[in-house]
């Protein structure tokens, strides 16, 4: 019987939280202090209609403050132009894409923001329910396990062989290599790893964030497109209400489509040219600075890294200090890489 658990990384200028399944991380919720939590989902809001699109069943809302998000709606309840109304975020904005909100009821006054979404603690125990999450070294160890597998992009199979999951603008393959698997029995060991990669590629498509239509490109030849079925329904079920999974076509891949709720992991933690971000890498050396702080009580830390982290790494200093006292020293050397750095004692 597969076991969940859960984790909270309370760290300073973000929150981590982690579901682990059977040991392997599976979800990775990701907040930081400057979020915007309008957008987030579950949020309540008051929205105005702007405008409205019948061609495409969809209406644009004014969240205030610049924010902004589309309304699906049916033919027989089309919103009124320049409405107030009460709406819940249900996806969150992805790159390109605004968020998504469903239509609650009436409302009034100005576009703003009613209720605030679960925070990551309530969002955890919604997941696993009467039981509280670990915290401290583990909980943070957890989490950087988790947002290291999330940035990479080929992951081993249970019994070797592997898969790649890969990104584009349009949709997601996941492709199965069956590697070093062992078995002198090729059509079982095809066999075995395709089942293998449809439970990895739903818990890893979890913990990434991803949705919308994903392509699961086989290995072998021959499948049995029944087991193949009920393995992806039984892989896929944390993720209803909302999956769609299609037969083993002529071409040996399965298609599947699971509903977009939260915006990718990679897009938080990545720049818009798909490198780590400078936030992300200087949270990383805040963390580390944390930690040594923590195993060196009253000792004063210095760090070296490349001035766009460190610029990005002042406000987390700051609150650093405010929780351990003022003894970080951080300088910016052109000539670091930006995901390289020193930490010691000054």
């Amino acid at each position: 019987m597969s076991e969940r658990r859960i984790f909270l990384d309370r760290g300073v200028g973000e929150t981590r939280g982690v579901v682990t399944l059977d040991g392997k991380p599976e979800r990775l919720i990701l907040r930081r202090d400057e979020d915007d939590l309008s957008l987030a989902m579950g949020a309540r809001l008051t929205a105005r209609v702007e405008s409205i699109e019948p061609a495409i069943a969809t209406a644009f809302l004014d969240l205030g403050g610049g924010r902004e998000a589309i309304l699906p709606f049916k033919p027989d309840a089309r919103p009124v132009r320049g409405a107030a109304i009460e709406v819940e975020i249900r996806a969150e904005p992805r790159a390109g894409k605004l968020a998504v909100a469903r239509e609650i009821g009436g409302g009034e006054g100005a576009p703003r923001l009613l209720t605030p979404p679960p925070d990551v603690g309530e969002i955890l125990r919604s997941i696993v329910r009467d039981t509280e999450p670990g915290a401290g070294r583990e909980a943070r160890a957890v989490a950087d396990e988790a947002e290291a597998e999330v940035l990479e992009t080929v992951h081993r199979l249970p019994g070797g062989g592997d898969i790649a999951i890969e990104t584009t603008r349009a949709l997601t393959s996941i492709d199965v290599d069956l590697g070093d698997r062992k078995g002198q029995d090729s059509k079982r060991a095809a066999r075995q790893a395709n089942l293998a990669a449809i439970v990895e590629g739903a818990r890893l498509l979890r913990l990434k964030g991803i949705g919308g239509i994903v392509i699961l490109d086989l290995v072998g030849r021959g499948h049995d497109g029944h087991a193949l079925l009920a393995a992806a329904r039984l892989a896929f079920s944390p993720d209803n209400p909302g999956v769609a999974i299609g037969p083993v076509g002529r071409f040996g891949t399965m298609e599947l489509s699971i509903p977009r709720r939260t915006r990718p992991l990679a897009e938080q933690l990545r720049g818009a040219a798909g490198a780590l971000s400078d936030r992300t890498l200087a949270q990383r050396l805040v963390r580390r600075l944390e930690t040594e702080a923590q195993a060196q009580a009253g000792a004063r830390l210095s760090a070296v890294c490349a001035p766009s982290v460190a610029k990005a790494a002042e406000p987390l200093i700051r609150s650093l200090a405010d929780r351990y006292g003022a003894r970080f020293a951080v300088s910016a050397d052109a000539s670091r890489p930006r995901d390289g750095f020193d930490v010691g004692v000054a």
